[in-house]
């Protein structure tokens, strides 16, 4: 019996304004995935700090990061020494009968079986931390439900999600600690964690053209502006 196939998109490295649009465009298109899921790896072009779609800019971060607001809800998150992928969930794919914590739950599953087998130390976080600013919502300070920490609590892998009728569009970050450090052991671990968790085989893909530039225009026009960003307004 043939596997189910999901497509993978091995990205190159962008602006944070173009990687969060892109996101966002690829979900809104998810019909063009004919049914699949689809996988994102991609790099970001300098350090920068994404937040959750209903947090607080966290403008005293902005000397040192630049910083755009996700399209997705969760908190805080840098994006300097980490791998960052994105999952998006077509409509009537079995994922989607999941809720979201279940959903959520069942990523960071899969990353936990894998670092497990490669000898690293980790657990999901049991409860999430009681004392979290929802301010900030400094994610990789204060673990959440689901969460891949060390056994000393400190967060290993995060994520956040959005549901639409277009889907489910999962945003993951991973600390490349979880992988002595390597961008590329941990790209090939999180695929491989994938491939066994959900039994499925991934296929090469790129976008077309059109979705590449909905992207560009997005990021100008939305995530590169003081007024999504500082404001939330759109």
């Amino acid at each position: 019996m043939s596997k189910e196939q999901w497509l993978c998109w091995m990205d190159s490295v962008h602006d944070p304004y173009f990687n969060m649009a892109m996101d966002e465009v690829l979900l809104n298109n998810s019909d063009l995935q004919n049914g699949k899921v689809l996988v994102r790896i991609y790099r970001w072009d300098r350090p920068s700090v994404s937040f959750g779609s209903a947090q607080i800019c966290p403008v005293e971060l902005q000397e040192d990061y630049t910083l755009v607001r996700r399209p997705t809800g969760g908190g805080v998150v840098y994006h300097d020494v980490d791998l960052t992928y994105t999952v998006v969930v077509p409509p009537g794919h079995d994922i989607m009968q999941l809720d979201r914590m279940a959903s959520y739950r069942v990523f960071h599953e899969a990353l936990l079986d894998k670092m497990t087998e490669k000898g690293v130390a980790a657990e999901l976080e049991s409860e999430g931390s009681g004392h979290v600013d929802r301010a900030t919502m400094q994610c990789f300070v204060s673990p959440s439900k689901f969460d891949l920490v060390a056994p000393s609590g400190s967060k290993y892998a995060g994520a956040a999600q959005r549901r639409t009728r277009c889907g489910i569009l999962h945003q993951g970050s991973i600390k490349l600690e979880a992988a002595n450090g390597s961008w590329d052991d941990l790209c090939a671990e999180l695929l491989e964690s994938l491939q066994q968790k959900f039994e499925v085989e991934f296929v090469d893909w790129q976008p077309e053209e059109a979705v590449i530039q909905s992207a560009a225009l997005l990021a100008q026009s939305k995530y590169a502006t003081e007024k999504w960003n500082l404001n939330h307004e759109f």
